[in-house]
């Protein structure tokens, strides 16, 4: 079985070493390649807010399996201290944005995954957990 690995982000080389390390995860699990390019660009968009919106965090790649069907797949949880969200539903909406950008960071990776939850408290940090599983 392959470990889990922790890539700690407070950089735009750190967003590469995570994009990188979650698609060779994602690989070695036998992932499709169009599924490796999902799963390597949610991580892209999860450490590029860690960077932009928290300045330091961390991504977390582990395998993992379903609890109901046992099925394999990869989780990926982004964590930061950084100001957190005030309001997540309307972060999750597509076009929203504080930083001016095109607001398809969240909703791209909610889209792009098979589960995805969030957590966030103003002031305290947030964490966001995404999945996709092998079909």
């Amino acid at each position: 079985m392959l470990e889990g690995v922790l890539i700690p982000i407070v950089s735009d080389q750190d967003i590469v070493a995570a994009r990188q390390s979650g698609r060779a995860m994602a690989a070695k699990l036998g992932f499709s390649a169009t599924d490796q390019i999902c799963i390597a660009t949610a991580i892209s968009e999860l450490s590029r807010n860690i960077v932009e919106y928290a300045k330091e965090g961390e991504i977390q790649l582990a395998p993992c399996r379903a609890r109901d069907n046992g099925r394999a797949g990869i989780q990926i949880v982004a964590r930061d201290k950084g100001p957190g969200i005030p309001d997540i539903s309307l972060a999750l909406k597509d076009g929203y944005s504080t930083s001016r950008s095109l607001g398809l960071g969240l909703p791209g990776t909610r889209r792009l995954m098979d589960d995805f939850e969030i957590v966030s408290d103003p002031g305290k940090g947030t964490a966001v957990t995404i999945r996709k599983w092998l079909r």
